[in-house]
Formats: structure tokens, sequence, C-alpha cells
């Protein structure tokens, strides 16, 4: 079966399309920095699929390294979802303001780490033909009040995997914007704000299910505009 590992898997988005993917039969290696959350997503996950559950911080490289090994003993490498990421500061600094060691743990999650788990998977992902896929989101390409670190971190992912689809002939790069979607990462981002209105991330999987069946051309895309039969 095809093996994806998903970062940021114990919530939100990243556990909505883990839990697509186990019921299409998908093997899957899931992360998280909380170790409890993780281990009952990967309660509920293994009642589908094999699940490998490693609990971390991406910014480090030993746990990257035995993420990708353990893809490598379940068979291999089909798909990256670059799904784990940081807000930074709550309430959101204006730059003027912005503490400058907050915005390099945001740029070393969300870019650096990013990046740093690719380099380590890519030698599998040419071999299977794979596919990488980096949610990034409109505040990569808007300039939204207050979203100066968050959003220039994804602009950087943006321009990063337009670059890795020039370079990578062999594997599918998709850049995905999710669209808001009721998470605690948007409550963080809005405190004390009534989020209720937004979607679920489940309404942003069919989209990501799409380009990983269909592979159309690299590029940037907005998951609810993917279209789906």
């Amino acid at each position: 079966m095809p093996v994806a590992l998903i970062t940021g898997a114990s919530r939100g988005l990243g556990l909505a399309l883990a839990r697509r993917l186990a019921e299409q039969g998908w093997s899957l290696v899931i992360d998280a920095r909380g170790p409890d959350p993780l281990e009952a997503a990967r309660t509920e996950l293994s009642a589908h699929t094999t699940v490998v559950a490693l609990a971390g911080d991406v910014a480090g490289a030993t746990h990257r390294k035995r993420l990708v090994a353990a893809a490598a003993e379940l068979g291999g490498l089909d798909l990256l979802v670059n799904n784990a990421s940081i807000l930074g500061p709550s309430p959101q600094p204006r730059l003027a303001d912005y503490p400058l060691d907050d915005l390099r743990a945001v740029y070393e999650i969300n870019v650096v780490a990013a990046v740093a788990l690719i380099q380590d998977a890519l030698p599998h992902l040419r071999t299977s033909g794979g596919a990488v896929i980096n949610i990034t989101s409109d505040a990569g390409v808007e300039g939204y009040e207050g979203w100066g670190g968050y959003g220039s971190s994804k602009a950087a992912l943006e321009q990063v995997s337009r670059v890795l689809a020039a370079e990578e002939n062999a594997v599918s790069v998709y850049w995905v914007d999710p669209g808001d979607m009721n998470t605690q990462m948007h409550q963080d981002a809005f405190p004390g704000e009534d989020i209720s209105d937004r979607p679920p991330p489940e309404d942003s999987v069919p989209g990501l299910l799409e380009l990983i069946a269909t592979r159309p051309p690299s590029g940037r895309y907005e998951a609810r505009s993917v279209s789906t039969p």
C-alpha cells in the first residue's frame, strides 16, 4: 500500500486528511509535538490501517530522520504533507513590535523544517514518483495587518515550493491554501472571538485527495476550489 508522512497530524487538517487516507488504505507515518493527542490519533487511525506515530518537533534533525526512516520501513514514501506549523505570538503583534526571537521560531518551523524534511524525503519520493504537499495560506499572498510573521513564513514556503517544482521533475509539488478553518490555530489568531462560522478542516480534505489521486501539474491550489468528481 502507498505510504504517506503527515506532520502535525494529531488534530485539525492533518488529522482530517490522515483519516481519509487511512480509509483508503494508505499506510501512515504521523507526528505532532504533543504525545497524548498523537497517541489518540494513532489509536483511532489504526482501526483502518498501519500507523506509526512519532511525537517530536519537526525542527529537530533527529526527529525528521526518524520520520523518514519509519516511512522507509513501511515500504517507501509516496506522499509528504508538510502540515505542521506555528502561528507565533497570540494575539499577533504588528511587525514594528514583533519579537525577533519569535519570528525566528516561526521561520524555523514553517520554512526551514519543511525544507529539511523535503531534503530527507526526496530520495524516496523520486523513486516512487511521489508528491509533496506544502500547506500554505492566503496570508502568504495577501498583506493582512498583524499577520507579518506567519504570513511571511508562508510566503517563503510558497516560493520554496515553486523552486522545488522547477527542480524536481520526478516529483509532484503542490502548495495548497486550505482556506479559513475552525481550528485551534485559527482560534489562537483571533483570541476571544467566535470562529464557529469557519468551515471545519474536513471541508478542505476532498480537494487534497483530488490532487493526490489525479496528480495535476505542480502548482498552487486552493483546496476548496479543486474540482472533485
